[in-house]
């Protein structure tokens, strides 16, 4: 309510030519249909929820941040053929936790994996000893798990203090060990195997200058969320320039939007024009502890994943 409250305001009032946000899916999917009805282009800088580029897709909605289907997906096959057969699956219980760990288990299986169990827990919750006594007790090869925020500090913790770490592979979307939880992590967080778009360490000519220039501003390392930030800014600077400042004919500026590209610190930026998501390159990473401490060094790249929805209204 509150969300729709402000919304409200940002089309009467404000008249805002862009919508951008909003970190969670629920608010996502609560202002979809004001968006949708308002033609009003909505950068979605961080909300996964599978639908929204899929069957609630609009021409005004684009993602730059991902689907929650991509963070997971492409691990799935890897950690098949690299870490083992069998894998035991949590996540937080909410829509967003069956979404990720769904995705793996659909890639996971299809290449031949074995699912020998599957528990969801309760959002926030600080003791996860009931699921890790039974993945101890299903003795899998690995172990997939989306958790986020403080969720994942508490998991990886008791994972290695429940004697896990070392019998049974600790993977999961990157969210688990994501950077600006690792150092609440430590150790236990070393050698933990996930995916995503982001990791500070990526060594590209635009990350780089990224970094020192985020550094410089904030005092602090970026992360997965300061990049879409930086992404999305980015894309209201090109649809600036390409229209000349002209924003009146929202339907011009999502034909525009579908056709922008650059390169980004995270890689090469671009939307799929048939879904508004945007394609990114996953990468495979292990936790290590380096020169700059820990972080998440990349062993491998699953290039341009696209969401595999459909949108059946996506043209303006």
């Amino acid at each position: 309510e509150v969300a729709l409250r402000k919304l409200r305001k940002f089309l009467t009032s404000d008249q805002v030519d862009f919508v951008v946000g909003p970190v969670s899916s629920a608010v996502a999917a609560a202002i979809r249909d004001p968006i949708h009805r308002a033609r009003v282009i909505l950068l979605n800088a961080n909300a996964g929820d599978n639908a929204l580029t899929r069957e609630r897709c609009s021409p005004y909605i684009f993602r730059t941040s991902f689907s929650n289907w991509q963070t997971s997906y492409g691990l799935g096959a890897w950690a098949r053929q690299h870490l083992g057969k069998t894998a035991y699956l949590t996540g937080s219980d909410y829509a967003a936790g069956y979404q990720i760990v769904g995705a793996f288990k659909e890639s996971f299986v299809a290449a031949g994996g074995t699912v020998v169990g599957e528990a969801y827990v309760k959002l926030g919750s600080t003791d996860y000893a009931a699921t890790l006594a039974q993945i101890g007790a299903a003795g899998p090869a690995l172990s997939f798990s989306f958790f986020a925020g403080s969720d994942a500090v508490h998991f990886v913790k008791q994972f290695a203090e429940f004697g896990l770490k070392g019998k049974v592979r600790l993977t999961g979307a990157g969210f688990l060990v994501s950077d600006e939880i690792l150092e609440s992590q430590g150790d236990a967080a070393v050698g933990a195997v996930t995916t995503l778009h982001y990791t500070r360490i990526l060594n590209n000519p635009q990350n780089l200058e990224f970094r020192k220039r985020y550094e410089a501003l904030t005092g602090r390392r970026p992360d997965v969320y300061a990049v879409q930030g930086h992404d999305t800014a980015r894309v209201i600077v090109e649809v600036l320039r390409r229209t000349g400042g002209d924003t009146s004919d929202p339907d011009r500026l999502s034909r525009v939007i579908r056709g922008i590209q650059f390169d980004s610190p995270r890689g090469h930026f671009r939307f799929d024009p048939a879904t508004h998501n945007v394609i990114n390159d996953m990468y495979v990473m292990e936790v290590r502890r380096g020169e700059e401490g820990l972080a998440n060094y990349v062993l491998a790249v699953v290039k341009d994943l696209k969401d595999p929805g459909h949108c059946p209204n996506v043209a303006a």
